[in-house]
């Protein structure tokens, strides 16, 4: 196994509309379709490119991803990108066993998700050596086009409390 450490990124979604008739169908409004450029220039200048990508089937999480890699300036063209159900909804339980399942080749991962859960996880995964202010606001929730930053020494299957450090954060938006 690589002594390089795993890199997490637990992006939620930028900021959607609210005219569709079901949750899973709102796209990006206009200032998202921005915030997810940005965030995804933000991303490439202090995480690099992902080697997965796993998103949220819901709409918005995919323009999100869509417009993030646009950020990226064709960097991220050929990322393998999965589209999991199972993000859609999830709880904590449920996001931590799609992490732990994350191939080991896979030393940087990329997750599209939602509120509250993307924080929540960032919370349970911010162990000793994190970040004050980051560990303080995945705690009380992310904004919209924001990343959680992580660092895991382990496989990704050790994911748990406290098992990694969370080494700030990114935004896509102007004042974060």
């Amino acid at each position: 196994m690589s002594s390089e450490p795993k890199r997490l990124v637990l992006l939620r979604h930028a900021q959607a509309e609210h005219g569709a008739l079901r949750d899973v169908d709102r796209a990006l409004s206009i200032d998202g379709r921005a915030h997810a450029r940005l965030v995804g220039e933000r991303l490439l200048a202090s995480t690099g490119v992902p080697d997965l990508v796993l998103c949220s089937a819901a709409v918005r999480t995919r323009q999100t991803w869509q417009l993030v890699a646009v950020g990226m300036e064709g960097a991220a063209d050929d990322v393998e990108v999965r589209h999991l159900d199972e993000l859609y909804g999830a709880d904590v339980t449920d996001m931590l066993d799609v992490l732990c399942a994350a191939p080991e080749a896979a030393t940087r991962l990329l997750v599209v998700g939602h509120e509250p859960v993307t924080s929540a996880v960032a919370h349970l995964l911010a162990g000793p050596g994190s970040e004050d202010a980051a560990t303080h606001r995945v705690r009380t929730g992310i904004s919209t086009a924001m990343a959680a930053l992580l660092t895991h020494d382990g496989s990704w299957s050790s994911l748990g409390r406290r098992s990694s450090v969370l080494t700030g954060l990114v935004s896509g938006r102007e004042n974060g």
